[in-house]
């Protein structure tokens, strides 16, 4: 069976010994490494590191099992030869200070450190099949080879831009995988690169071959799992070199957190694979590796786990070990601090297995089992208890003050109706008032939920009418995965039924589609259920053009309408005069009166034009020349009104 290697340091390393799986180790959120003997279900050695709060354990590997001398013993003879078990004894443990520690479990101590190598915390270790050498991989993205017989390195050599996330050895202990972003293969005889593998996004956390047989016949495979990403990838490593794509995948619930591979050996055996994911679940496979497929294949059988309430809550698994048959499954589920072990027969004939445990019993079987040495003080009503603060002050502790303190504990986080959920919910987007504390986006999440569930109106325009970018995005993110193809489907129903509401709507797809893009790949009936989805938004990108083309057109035409109009709008022609003149000898024309004034006409002009020019006659002679052009103009005026009437 695969050996068990380094995982990931988002996550708490929880690791089964190698072969007889005599032990589970275990780094809890408190720093320290506790060893479960997994036949007894009780806690073998625990080990407290000195710097456990500032340098946390980051990743867990067991060596090789090795036969071991416990004390001294007298030489047997030929005949009382028996054969030596081999028994797992070392365990090295990566830390965020960069530093790498061996743990003996047949002495119980430190065994020694190593140090001095890495510049960034340890991501990854993994032990050589055969020798006594070790590999780590670090955020300084370097990969250091350990030699452990003398506690030194042996080499070292940068290994990515990014850090080093996750090693895995080959069985012939010729070849080694490091992974960041890129999967890159390495010829540990010369630490060159022998071949580069590219295909996920995120961060790789799991490196396991998943064959023993040599390269050069195209026989090696090995599979991969990333952070944020529900697939395990397998990859072929063939000797023409076109391998930079993966073969086959498997479909995942949510993030691998533990596997455990038993691996073939011929093309005649199937490989067999069981995953624990984030959300708790196990996930087994198998299957024979023969060559690309493009279809990704489900799980054989998914294993979940649930108390045994009247409303039963869903029980997490930290990791599982397959047994020489495919029905046997070591499991260990329950918390870090407490887990709990027990052997498993899984009808693997169903595709969904749910198993009801108590874990309330068996947690307090197993603390009863168990010998603590930590001592609980005994409080009575006259102790007084130190707290800090002022020098000198003293909090009497009553058991009535913890009563209260308690039930209104109680009181504060009783949750709050849906009424009272939807009543504090805040929906305007300029609001600048502080959303209150309850109302975090894990109720936006939970009320989505409901609302797809129960079908309410009320509930879903409540959530869906949202503008926060923020808060659609961490309550998508939030959303379990059976609640995301109702999403997809309420959210279709509203773009067909009101067109105007199509931008709120698209915010929520885009962030559907952002976190959920894989787990919607792996639906074998996709094309069904988000097909009136894909018909739609075409139909809307083809009408869109249309519509462009028309405002264009719609615009060009309105421009010139208003450009025409402006041209026409002349302004009115003022006839007030601006300036005017009165001659000085024009008395006696306003003596002669008014009724002469609008008889004048051009012939008038012409007269007084030539009376300018004799200046030098009388003024009887003028009045002469004046009143014959007024005869002759009112014969003119005649003749023309004749004309007229003509």
């Amino acid at each position: 069976m695969a050996s068990d290697g380094g995982s990931s340091s988002l996550q708490l390393p929880c690791v089964f010994s190698p072969k007889s799986r005599q032990y589970l180790a275990v780094c809890a959120q408190d720093g320290r490494l506790r060893i479960w003997n997994t036949d007894s279900k009780t806690i073998n050695q625990e080990y407290v590191p000195s710097a456990h709060l500032s340098a946390t354990c980051t990743c867990i590997a067991w060596g090789p099992c090795r036969t071991v001398k416990e004390g001294p013993q007298r030489k047997k003879r030929k005949s009382e030869a028996v054969q030596v078990e081999e028994k797992a004894d070392l365990l090295a443990m990566g830390t965020a200070a960069g530093s790498v520690l061996l743990y003996s479990t047949a002495k119980g101590t430190l065994h020694c450190s190593l140090d001095e190598a890495h510049s960034a915390g340890v991501n990854c270790v993994h032990w050589h099949p055969e020798d006594s050498v070790l590999y780590s991989g670090s955020d300084d993205t370097n990969i250091v080879e350990w030699d452990l017989q003398s506690g030194k390195m042996r080499s070292k050599w940068k290994a990515d831009r990014a850090a080093v996330t996750s090693l895995c050895v080959s069985p012939d202990g010729k070849l080694l995988l490091s992974a960041g972003h890129v999967i890159k293969m390495w010829d540990l005889d010369t630490k060159e690169l022998y071949r580069k593998f590219t295909g996920h996004s995120t961060a790789v956390t799991t490196l396991r071959f998943a064959t023993t047989r040599p390269p050069d016949s195209n026989g090696l495979y090995f599979v991969s799992g990333a952070a944020h990403d529900r697939l395990i990838s397998v990859w072929q490593v063939r000797e023409d070199g076109k391998d930079k794509n993966s073969v086959v995948s498997f479909t995942l619930t949510d993030e691998p957190r533990h596997v455990d591979l038993v691996p073939s050996n011929s093309k005649e055996e199937a490989v067999r694979l069981a995953v624990v994911c984030q959300d708790g679940q196990l996930h087994l496979f198998e299957h024979f590796l023969n060559g690309p497929c493009k279809k990704p294949f489900s799980p054989s059988c998914s294993v979940q786990m649930a108390d045994t309430r009247e409303s039963p809550m869903p029980i997490p698994m930290l990791a599982a070990v397959l047994g020489r048959d495919s029905r046997s499954v070591l499991l260990a589920y329950g918390n870090h601090l407490q887990p709990v072990i027990e052997q498993v027969e899984v009808n693997t004939t169903e595709r969904h297995v749910c198993l009801s445990r108590d874990v309330k019993t068996s947690l307090s079987l197993t603390m009863e089992s168990t010998v603590s040495k930590v001592k609980t003080p005994v409080v009575n009503t006259k102790s007084k208890v130190l707290v800090p603060g002022l020098p000198g002050h003293q909090a009497p502790l009553k058991g009535s003050h913890l009563e209260k303190a308690s039930e209104k504990r109680k009181k504060d986080t009783k949750e709050m109706s849906i009424a009272e959920q939807l009543g504090e919910i805040d929906l305007s987007a300029t609001s600048s008032e502080k959303v209150k504390a309850s109302l975090q986006t894990d109720n936006y999440a939970v009320l989505l939920v409901q609302g797809l569930e129960s079908n309410d109106a009320d509930i879903l325009n409540k959530v869906l009418q949202t503008r926060k970018e923020m808060v659609i995005k961490k309550t998508v993110a939030r959303l379990p995965l059976s609640a995301v193809l109702p999403l997809v489907k309420e959210l279709t129903n509203r773009l067909q039924g009101h067109p105007f509401a199509g931008i709120l709507m698209v915010r929520w797809l885009k962030a559907v589609l952002m976190h959920h893009t894989s787990y919607l790949a792996s639906l074998p009936d996709l094309v069904t259920e988000l097909g009136v989805l894909y018909h739609m938004i075409e139909s809307r990108v083809k009408m869109f053009h249309k519509l462009t083309k028309l405002h264009g057109k719609l615009y060009l035409l309105m421009t010139h309408v208003a450009t025409s109009d402006s041209s026409n709008m002349v302004s009115e022609v003022d006839h007030t005069a601006k300036l005017v003149y009165e001659d000085e000898s024009s008395d006696e024309n306003e003596a002669s009166g008014d009724e002469v004034l609008p008889e004048e006409d051009s012939d008038h002009w012409e007269e007084e034009e030539g009376m300018e020019e004799d200046k030098q006659s009388s003024e009887e002679e003028d009045e002469g020349n004046r009143t014959e052009p007024k005869a002759n103009g009112e014969e003119d005026m005649e003749h023309e009104n004749e004309s007229e009437e003509e």
